[in-house]
């Protein structure tokens, strides 16, 4: 009866040890991401965007001179005539 009760110990004994190994890594997963969203909540982040950037509600941040027939409309290009150039000295603008 002894060695049937030993099977059984050393038979369940590494699921169990595997079940408190996983619940540990899990208990310090939890843990470092709780740190990381507490830090997240405290750090402001700076944003460096040119001067040519415009919020517009319910769409977000745009670029270029929004007044002008060819803005893109987008974050990355200012205008499909010009997408990398200033606004200011193209000779494309068309206002709407």
């Amino acid at each position: 009866m002894m060695i049937a009760l030993l099977i059984v110990i050393l038979g369940l004994s590494p699921s169990l040890l595997s079940i408190w190994v996983m619940r540990q890594a899990n208990q310090r997963a939890e843990a470092r991401l709780r740190l990381a969203m507490e830090a997240i909540t405290h750090r402001q982040l700076p944003l460096n965007l040119p001067a040519d950037y415009r919020y517009v509600e319910g769409i977000g941040y745009m670029m270029g001179d929004l007044t002008c027939q060819f803005n893109a409309r987008s974050s990355y290009l200012r205008c499909a005539v010009n997408p990398a150039g200033p606004c200011a000295t193209c000779r494309y603008y068309q206002s709407r």
